[in-house]
């Protein structure tokens, strides 16, 4: 079991190695987006929020086709990745890099490394059950499309798209501030005060 852990810590340690190289460029803009995300000043919120809407707003003002729009996203990150490792440098200095700054570079990319482990998981889990309960699978995967195409037909494509970025966005600032523990902990009293009010009932 230990040396399976060991084995599992070298090869985590090998794969952020290798994204962190990767993403040598990027250090600045991410140590940057990591602090506007996990709202480290208390504007950062309604800055995040107000920047997702201007751009949801030109979308809907502009309404381009589905060509279009992802033509000029792929254009838009290709862009981003010849420019930014360049005047990143210039912008934010690269002389003022120091070992805290490495560290938390550190932090997020072995992050990374671990929720695409976890996507990978989850996805050879789905497979797992596809052929160990291939009834499960049919139905499971049945109802949850069919509860997301619901969804998709009762909401506007761009209000959802707008909601879901959104969320996504403010998700590492509700739970670095405990946001969501709390609301699930406030969830979890009431269902339980529910269902000790129906036991009571049916004493």
């Amino acid at each position: 079991m230990a040396e399976g852990d060991n084995r599992s810590s070298n090869l985590l340690a090998v794969e952020t190695a290798s994204l962190e190289e990767q993403l040598q460029g990027w250090g600045e803009v991410m140590l940057m987006a990591d602090k506007v995300l996990r709202w480290e000043r208390a504007w950062f919120p309604p800055a995040v929020m107000g920047v997702v809407s201007l751009l949801f707003l030109i979308i809907y003002y502009l309404d381009p086709s589905v060509l279009s729009g992802v033509s000029c996203f792929v254009m838009f990150l290709c862009l981003a990745d010849y420019l930014v490792p360049i005047l990143a440098p210039r912008i934010f200095g690269s002389n003022k890099w120091t070992t805290e700054q490495q560290q938390r570079f550190h932090e997020i990319c072995s992050n990374l490394v671990k929720t695409r482990r976890r996507a990978v998981g989850w996805w050879k889990r789905l497979f797992s059950l596809k052929e160990e309960k291939p009834k499960m699978y049919f139905m499971t995967m049945i109802i949850s499309l069919a509860a997301v195409a619901w969804v998709g037909q009762q909401v506007h494509n761009l209000l959802l798209t707008y909601l879901i970025v959104t969320f996504v966005l403010l998700l590492p600032g509700l739970n670095q501030h405990g946001i969501i523990l709390k609301y699930i902990g406030m969830a979890k009293r009431e269902i339980n005060k529910l269902l000790k009010q129906k036991e009571k009932k049916n004493e």
